[in-house]
This record gives structure tokens, sequence and C-alpha cells, in this order.
């Protein structure tokens, strides 16, 4: 069986010019966000202790707590509110409502945990609805905006009051329940994007893209002081987070900064620390997220880099967590101690992964390129991506060293690397194979069929080419010339992936017809048959390093472990283990399996052979 282990949590979805939501658990430090349409569940003190919530058929934005930290209501763009447990992995599911008729954008619970308010877009005048959240009862009627409502918040404290804000300019008070309109303030000269109640439920602040924040009496909605303009944000301020205290906010900006201000009595604000998160100082480094969670400061950037600081000692180093945010192709481990994972995703971001520490930085490239194949050794990184380049990158410690590139002409396919000596490597394009040596074209061979997949034995001695049309071709390589040896067929759909064992026995296929085949290398008959368990194609694959299983992963969201010894039937079956997907499989060790998916995640199974 397989347990596990580890999970290298994906990073939030944020989008360019918006605010992203993150909310904490009332009691302990615990994280809520979203990424596609998983909910992540993360815990700052222990990063590896990762739940993802994957039952919102739409892209998920915003989830939130219950006071009693019971409950989770998390919302999508469907305009879909669903409430489910906290406990255990399955999260049952308590209630759905369909609530806006549009995308949800920000969601909150009242204080004893009765009702929900929860606010975005939607047809007509429908931007903002409250609701008994056991039953989906309306408790009120919530007038005034003409734009997306961006913001919602409820009051902490009795009276309950809500407060919301949007792209209209404007910051609307309602009084309840049932909840009716109140007054409306029209101080700011652009998209209000978050409003929130202090803690003790006396006063409430709104920020906005006019780089200013202001600062009302909860209690009837009066306009009572600002944030201080004297060393203020240069740019849109996305998001703001209370104090547990009340007596400060935390707010972010597009400028690339965090700043921490003092809150008088009488409601103005002044700077007291301004944070600046490490970062190249690009697009990227724009933060777009805060939480005050407890001792932590929380920090989102555009990049997703969470960053967490030190509430009692703002001056420390924050501490990086960071990963992918689109879906992860490719992984690649290097048997070093500590084993060092690294893994790919298509936006051209490379993260390298500590086993059993987890996040370990990104590694950045002079020449961040999409990533199409990618293939890693110790000490050298090999890629391709949609600029018909094959790229080499040394790889020194966290950094990438120098590149060097060749052109081949036609979008790359699928790229092997022999093991024993790097430097060679066999791209492959639609019409055929391009052997490689360093940064050099050894030889283009054309073939008579639409290439899909191809691999390299580990001494550059034979390749195997697999085609659209379900064959597998052996080649013979002599210096620059392939040779074709056999045809082998069993496949009934396109070769999706082919991999060779480590000791060079036997080698793998799979098919998008959602079948794999082991073969003996010699003998090129069949191994292992029967291997027909997806239900979907077939997108990687791995072999244990004693040789001894193989793993599949598939479209399917599946993990499959087969022993080579045994018949197909004895196999271990990872369910869901991605979201989306499996997209990039190897093993660390001879029991350990590393997975990566569409979901954005890694996650490390520890496995039991039955």
């Amino acid at each position: 069986m397989a347990q596990l282990s580890e999970t290298y949590a994906c990073v939030p979805s944020t989008e360019r010019g918006r605010g992203i939501l993150i909310s904490g658990h009332p009691k302990s430090d615990t994280i809520l966000y979203c990424n596609g349409r998983s909910v992540i569940i993360r815990h700052l003190d222990r990063p590896l202790d990762v739940h993802v919530y994957g039952e919102h058929a739409y892209q998920a934005t915003v989830a939130r707590f219950s006071p009693n930290g019971e409950w989770i209501a998390s919302a999508d763009v469907s305009g879909t509110v669903r409430i489910w447990g906290t406990h255990n992995y399955d999260h049952v599911l308590k209630k759905e409502f369909r609530v806006l008729s549009g995308r949800i954008d920000d969601l909150q619970w009242s204080p004893d945990g009765m009702r929900i308010v929860a606010s975005g877009d939607g047809k007509g005048k429908s931007l903002v609805r409250a609701f008994m959240w056991d039953s989906g009862t309306n408790v009120g009627e919530f007038d005034g905006h003409s734009r997306r409502v961006l913001s919602c918040a409820f009051k902490p404290t009795r009276p309950f009051r809500i407060v919301t804000c949007g792209e209209d300019f404007l910051v609307n008070f309602y009084e309840g329940p049932p909840f009716k309109f109140k007054l409306s303030h029209r101080d700011h000269s652009n998209f209000v994007n978050c409003v929130r109640f202090s803690p003790d439920g006396g006063k409430f602040i709104s920020v906005s893209s006019d780089k200013t924040g202001i600062l009302y009496d909860a209690k009837t909605g009066a306009r009572i002081g600002e944030l201080s303009s004297d060393d203020g944000h240069k740019g849109s301020i996305y998001a703001v987070s209370w104090s547990p205290d009340g007596k400060q906010v935390l707010t972010v900006s597009a400028d690339k900064t965090a700043k921490i201000w003092e809150i008088s009595e009488d409601g103005n604000g002044t700077v007291k620390k301004t944070l600046t998160c490490p970062g190249s100082g690009g697009v990227e480094d724009m933060l777009v997220g805060c939480l005050w969670q407890n001792v932590y400061l929380v920090t989102v950037s555009l990049g997703g880099t969470i960053s967490l600081f030190s509430a009692s000692d703002p001056d420390k180093a924050p501490l990086p967590l960071s990963g992918h945010m689109k879906n992860i192709t490719s992984l690649s481990v290097l048997r070093s101690n500590p084993k060092i994972i690294l893994s790919s995703s298509y936006d051209g971001l490379i993260v390298k992964w500590i086993q059993g520490m987890g996040y370990s930085g990104k590694l950045e490239r002079k020449v961040n390129a999409q990533i199409k194949c990618f293939a890693a050794v110790d000490k050298e990184i090999v890629s391709s991506g949609f600029d018909n380049k094959v790229w080499r990158n040394s790889l020194l410690g966290d950094e990438c060293g120098d590149a060097d590139s060749v052109d081949i002409g036609s979008q790359p396919k699928d790229l092997s690397l022999a093991i024993g000596s790097p430097e060679l490597a066999l791209v492959s394009v639609d019409s055929g194979v391009v052997l490689l040596s360093g940064a050099k074209i050894l030889s283009t061979t054309n073939l008579e069929f639409t290439v899909t997949a191809c691999v390299m034995a580990p001494d550059g001695s034979e390749a195997i080419v697999g085609g659209q049309d379900g064959k597998l071709h052996v080649f013979s390589i002599n210096g620059d010339t392939l040779t074709e040896e056999a045809i082998l067929e069993k496949h009934r759909g396109a070769i999706s992936v082919i991999r060779y064992s480590p000791d060079f026995s036997m080698f793998a296929s799979g098919d998008v017809n959602r079948e794999a085949v082991v073969w003996d290398r010699l003998s090129r008959e069949v191994k292992l048959k029967n291997m027909l368990y997806h239900t979907a194609r077939i997108n990687c694959m791995a072999w244990s390093p004693d040789s001894s299983m193989v793993a599949t992963g598939s479209l399917d969201t599946c993990v499959i472990i087969y022993e080579v010894d045994k018949p197909a039937s004895n196999r271990i079956t990872i369910k869901g283990a991605h979201l989306g997907g499996v997209y990039g499989l190897a093993f660390s060790d001879e029991c350990s399996v590393v997975s990566s998916g569409e979901d954005a995640c890694i996650r490390l199974w520890k496995l039991t052979p039955e």
C-alpha cells in the first residue's frame, strides 16, 4: 500500500491588478488559500502538513474558517458556496448553495457562526447576499452597488453590521439583521479593494487603489480618520489585516512593500514599520495579499511567494514559502544527500525542494522561457520550450549558471538524456529525432511516421522512438547514425511515454489508450502485460532504482505501481493523487514515489509492498 508522507503545496493563484484573500484559523496557525479548483489548508509551523480540498467544480476564489474553526466555507467563480468540515481527510460536505450568478470575491461568517455574507459579481443588482448557513435563507436586502463588490465584512460584535466595497468606489454600510442599507461613503477615487472590522468591533477600515486607507466608526458607519500620507504607499493598496489587539493594521501594495500602521484611539494611522520582501524587484514582487495571523505577518506576492514575518520582531528576515502556481509537468530527483527534487511547470518556473524539508528556492535562469520538456542530472538541467530551442543550464547550488542553447528548427516533443554520458541528448520533433552532443546537433533523422515520444539508453548506444501509430521503433546508435533494428507492436494508441529501467535490462512504454507494457530489452518480448488499470491516457512513468517496480501516472488522477515480477493485478493504486491529472513521477528511493500534477502540488508517497 501507499501512504502520503509529504506534500509540497502550490502557491495561491494570483491575478495582476487584484488583491487575493488568505484567511486564518481563529485558534491556530493554520491558513487557507485557493489555487485553481483546490482550497489549500496549510499549517505555518508545519509546512509539509498540507491538506487539499478539491471538490469545487470551478476555480475556487476564497475560503474561510467558521468562528469555532469546525467548518470551512469556500466559494468559486460560478457563485457557489460550499460548507464542509475541517476534520479528517474526507472533509464532509454539509451544505452547498448557489449564492450569486457570477464570481464570488469575498465571504465572511457572522461572529455567532449562523450567517454568511458573500460579495462579488453577478447579473443585475445581486452583488451581495447574506444568508443563514444551514438553510440558505436570505437575511437582508443589499442595494446600493452598481459594479462588482470586491470585499465584504461582518462586524464581530453585536449590534451586527455589514460593510461592502467595490469597483464603484463606494463603501456601503448595512444594519440588521435583517440587513438593510444605511449609508454610503464615496471618499475613495478608485476601486476599493478590501474592507475589514477591527477584532473588538470598534472600527473598520477600507483600502483602495487610490493608495489611501480610511477608518470609520463601526457602530454608526461615520468616517473618523485615515492612514497618514507621510511615508504612505506609492501604489494601489490591495489588502488590509488587523492585529489581534486591534491597535495596528498590516497593508500590502503594488509598490512591493507591506506596512505596519499604528492606529490611534481617534482613528488615524501612522506608519510604524515598512517591510520589504526579498525579490528581484520585478512585477511578480508586487504584494497582493496579507494576513496578521497571531505571531505571524503573512504577505503574498503576485508571483505567489508567501513571506512569513515575525510580528514581535519584524526586522528579522522573513521565511519564504513558495512553489508552483501552474501544472507541474516534470520532476527529477537528484540522488544527493539529502535528496533534492527539481520540478518544472510550463510557465518556466523551476523549483528546488529538499526531501523532508520542502521548499528550498527557485532556480533563476537568465532566459526564463516556457518549459515543455525537462531533464536534470547532478550538475546540469536540460530543457526545451516553445521557442524551438534546447537549453543546457549548469547547476551551481541554488543558481543556474551559464546557459547554452541550440535551435533544432521545430517544436521539441520529448527529450531524453543518456544518463551515463549526459552530454548526449535525443530530442523528438513531429517528423523525427535530433541527436545532440552538448549544444551541438550531431544528426537529424527524419522518420516516416509522426513521432510522439522517445528515450535514449543510459550508455547512448540505443534509442526507442514511439509513434502516433502505437508502434515502438528500436534504433541502434553508432556515432551520429541511427539504424532501425526492430518495430514492436502491442499498443492500441499513440505512445505517450517510454522509459528504460536503471539496470538497462528492460523498458516500459505507455500510451494514450491507458495501457502500459514492460518489455525485456534483449529479447524484445513483453515481460509484464495486462497493465490496463487506468481510465485515461498515461502521462508519465518512473522506475524504482533497483528496477523492481514501475509506476505510471495518468490523466485519471491516479498513480499505479506495478512489481515487475508479479502479475499486473498485484498493483498498488493511489487514487486521486492529483486533481486534474498526474504529469510527473520519480522514485526518490526504493520505497518512495514522488508525484506532481495539474494541481501544482508535489506529493511523496511511502510504499509498503504487500
